[in-house]
Order: C-alpha cells, then sequence, then structure tokens
C-alpha cells in the first residue's frame, strides 16, 4: 500500500486529503497537534475533525500529535512511518491578523516547519511528491493597485483588464505590504520551490485564493465562508471590516483543490508555483456573501460594519487557474459557489 503523509491533517485541507488519498488506497500518516485551538480558541478546534477522520478511516489511518517545528519529532516520524509517496504540508498559522500578535510562533510554524519538512522529505523520502499550501497573500496588497471600480454589490476590475479573468502566477511578489502571516508564507513559498529546482525534487506550491468546505473550523480571525455561515445560523454578531463590505473573494471547495494535488502527484513538476483558487467559476463579495446565506438558511444576518478595513487585506482577489489547467488539462471543478453554500450550510458544524 502506498503512502501518504498529511501535516496538519485535522485541518480542512488535511482532512480532505486524506479521506481522498484513503479513497485511493494510501496508508495515511497524519500530523496534527491542534495548534488551530491555541492560534483562535475553543471554537476553532480541529479535535472533532481528527476524531471524525479516525473514524471514518480507521485502521487506514495513523495520527501522530507531532509539531513540525521539533525535528526531533519529524525525524522519529519519517524514520518509523517513511519513505512516502506524496507529502501534502497542509500545516500552518494561517491568519494575517493573528500572526502580528505573536511573529516568532507565526515564522516558526509557516517558515522553520516548512524548512524543516523540506529537509525531512530530502533526507528520508527524496522521490515521493512535495506539495504545500502556499496563499495569495503572497502577492501581499499589490491587488490592491488594481484599477477597480464600484458596482452596486462588488468591487470590480474593467473586464478588458489583463486580470479581469484573475490574477495569474506574473503578479510581483516585491515592495507590497505581505503582513507577518504573508511574509513568512513567502519564505516557506520561495523554499518549497528552491527545494524543487535546486536539489531537483518534486516540489509543488499550490496559492490558495479561500478555501473552504463543511470541514472548516470558522472563526472571525480565518476561514471568512464557513464563519459567515455559522454567524448567520446561530445568530452571532459577524463584524465586516472596511471596504464597504464590497471586498471580493473567491472560494475554492477542499476537495477540488485536493483534486489538483492528485493531478500534479500523477505528472509531479519540480518547484512549479501555481494559484488555486475559485476563479471566475466561484467568486462572491461580503455583501452577496450574506444575502446569500440568508437565502439559504431562512434567517436574517445580525452583522455589524467597521469602516476601518484590516491591515493589507485584499479588496479584490480572483485567482487565475489558467497556468494549472495546461499543464494537467484533465483537471476540473466539482462544486460551484451554490453547491459549497449549500453544503457547508447543510453540514449542521456550527457549534465547534
Amino acid at each position: 500500500m502506498k503512502k501518504a503523509l498529511i501535516t496538519g491533517s485535522a485541518g480542512l485541507i488535511g482532512s480532505e486529503s486524506a479521506k481522498f488519498f484513503a479513497q485511493k488506497d494510501y496508508e495515511i500518516i497524519g500530523v496534527d497537534n491542534n495548534m488551530r485551538q491555541y492560534f483562535f480558541g475553543t471554537e476553532a478546534s480541529t479535535d472533532w475533525n481528527r476524531q471524525k477522520l479516525q473514524e471514518q478511516l480507521g485502521k487506514q489511518y495513523t495520527h501522530v500529535n507531532a509539531d513540525i517545528r521539533n525535528v526531533e519529532q519529524l525525524t522519529e516520524v519519517f524514520k518509523k512511518y517513511g519513505p512516502f509517496d506524496i507529502i501534502i504540508h497542509t500545516a500552518a498559522q494561517p491568519s494575517h491578523d493573528w500572526a502580528a500578535k505573536e511573529p516568532l510562533t507565526d515564522f516558526g510554524v509557516n517558515a522553520v516547519g516548512t524548512l524543516n519538512m523540506l529537509e525531512m522529505f530530502r533526507q528520508y523520502s527524496p522521490s515521493a511528491t512535495f506539495i504545500f499550501t502556499s496563499t495569495n497573500k503572497v502577492y501581499g496588497d499589490r491587488p490592491n493597485e488594481l484599477p477597480l471600480i464600484e458596482t452596486e454589490t462588488r468591487w470590480e476590475l474593467p473586464e478588458g483588464h489583463p486580470f479581469h479573468k484573475g490574477i495569474d502566477e506574473s503578479m510581483s511578489i516585491d515592495n507590497t505590504l505581505h503582513s507577518v502571516f504573508g511574509a513568512s508564507k513567502v519564505a516557506a513559498d520561495v523554499m518549497v520551490q528552491e527545494y524543487g529546482k535546486y536539489f531537483k525534487l518534486h516540489t509543488g506550491v499550490f496559492r490558495g485564493g479561500c478555501l473552504t468546505g463543511p470541514a472548516h473550523s470558522g472563526t472571525q480571525l480565518h476561514g471568512f465562508l464557513a464563519y459567515l455561515i455559522k454567524c448567520v445560523a446561530t445568530g452571532k454578531k459577524y463584524t465586516i471590516f472596511g471596504y464597504k463590505g464590497k471586498q471580493v473573494r473567491d472560494n475554492i471547495h477542499s476537495h477540488d483543490l485536493v483534486n489538483m494535488f492528485w493531478h500534479y502527484h500523477q505528472n509531479p513538476k519540480t518547484g512549479e508555483a501555481y494559484n488555486a483558487g475559485g476563479s471566475r467559476h466561484s467568486n462572491i463579495s461580503m455583501m452577496e456573501a450574506i444575502k446569500k446565506a440568508e437565502e439559504v438558511l431562512g434567517k436574517k444576518a445580525n452583522y455589524e460594519y467597521v469602516d476601518q478595513n484590516r491591515i493589507g487585506d485584499h479588496i479584490w482577489y480572483i485567482s487565475d487557474v489558467s497556468k494549472f489547467q495546461s499543464h494537467y488539462p484533465d483537471w476540473k471543478y466539482e462544486y460551484d459557489g451554490d453547491r459549497i453554500f449549500e453544503e457547508i450550510c447543510k453540514s449542521g458544524h456550527f457549534n465547534a
């Protein structure tokens, strides 16, 4: 049986990866120490998802409570359970708001932890495919320099603009405000590319838009769509930060992203970076999302508006996934925005 090592295995993308690759008859080694609870509090704990994963996958899944910042712990994992056929590295501190509170922790998890994983991969499983979940925040706030126009419900780009289809990998990551989180992810992103190109290893970087799905433990500082739906469902107050509530996000379902990983794994490149989001196929503004959640759940949203936007937050971000589609033309979206909404609303996971 082939083996997959997945970090952050109880999180949104990690758990989706575990289930996906288990269905492909892989033995799954999951590494997760529930740091999400430390970052965001009890409501963001992933324990419920870990337990669900262990129940669903049974003996096919082995859970390891290890910290990716600890080389000794990682060495033991690679020696005991490896070599691996694929390594999917999703463990991270994911919030740019939170990172400013503890920059050392953020950089330790996102940058140093990723370097530790890369070095273990190089030493003990160099024939594996290494997949890294990066972020669109590597582009910093450069998307905010685009000539956006205001419509009734959203900010938008003129149709003739080169990025109207979405932002591609040609956008510069230099001389822009990244946030502390964005900077730590840039460090990891570039290092994953470098291990591929310098050491001739199969490494792929996936720069996510808004990653979502029913397994998301949404919280105010991270997980926009899942948290919004949870607030509408429970009557909890939701806060909109700036931009008149017309900021635009593209949303990709966790399954569609993991399916990208699968296609990449069939024919891996060395040190490639791909933008990975909902693109024009699945995107929504904050105000549009509130209205949609109200319609699907049949409840009025309890929200407030704060004029001050989050530092470096994107006004408009839609991914162009053309590069990935040109390399892997058999990959297709299975979820559009409506299906994503309905699935999260029906999941009933609103008290985690």
